[in-house]
């Protein structure tokens, strides 16, 4: 039973991405800021446990990206609508998210299974610092338009940069993934011929 806790504890994160969603879209970005650390806390623990009793297993290996990148792609959407973030940064994860699942299963095919590499963990935690950051000047400019007898002036949209960032770690993460495929072979002219039957 113990052996199986990493995989509970990522499968916990899909649970908890519509309660962070709710949390948004009804602007309690205090609780929403919770349960996003309890779930990124969840990642590290599930991590730690897999590797330090070496509980490491290939649907470990894809289900915990996938429960990253479904996390980040959620919360993004709905700051998106909310008009908290450019839509265009949504599109730029997406279409890099829709690139790297479309690699994954070809080589899935192959026998050969994507596992998540440092430059993958930092573009997620650059956009969860960038998504901590929105939640902190929505609710503290939330906060002053509701109280206009601070007469203090509202935060600067500076986790902008910090989304800028987070693409820029983005783009690198699927460059190097795909070096990495090619690299092996995966990607090479020999390795794409469709057998025919």
């Amino acid at each position: 039973m113990f052996k199986h806790i990493p995989n509970i504890l990522t499968i916990l994160r899909f649970f908890l991405i519509p309660i962070i969603v709710y949390y948004i879209v009804q602007g309690n970005y205090i609780l929403a800021f919770v349960y996003l650390t309890i779930s990124g806390l969840t990642d590290v623990l599930d991590g730690y446990i897999a590797r330090k009793f070496n509980f490491i297993t290939n649907f470990g290996k894809l289900i915990d990206p996938l429960a990253d990148k479904a996390t980040q792609i959620s919360v993004l959407a709905v700051l998106a609508l909310q008009n908290v973030i450019p839509l265009w940064i949504l599109i730029v994860v997406v279409l890099k998210e829709f690139a790297m699942i479309s690699g994954a299963s070809f080589l899935y095919g192959k026998e050969f299974v994507v596992s998540s590499r440092w430059y993958g963990k930092l573009s997620t935690v650059l956009f969860y610092v960038a998504i901590v950051s929105s939640f902190f000047i929505s609710q503290f400019n939330s906060t002053l338009i509701n109280h206009p007898e601070y007469s203090m002036p509202t935060l600067p949209a500076f986790d902008q940069y910090l989304y800028y960032l987070a693409l820029i770690a983005t783009i690198f993460s699927l460059i190097m993934y795909f070096r990495a495929f090619y690299t092996q072979g995966y990607l090479k002219k020999e390795n794409l011929k469709i057998e025919k039957k």
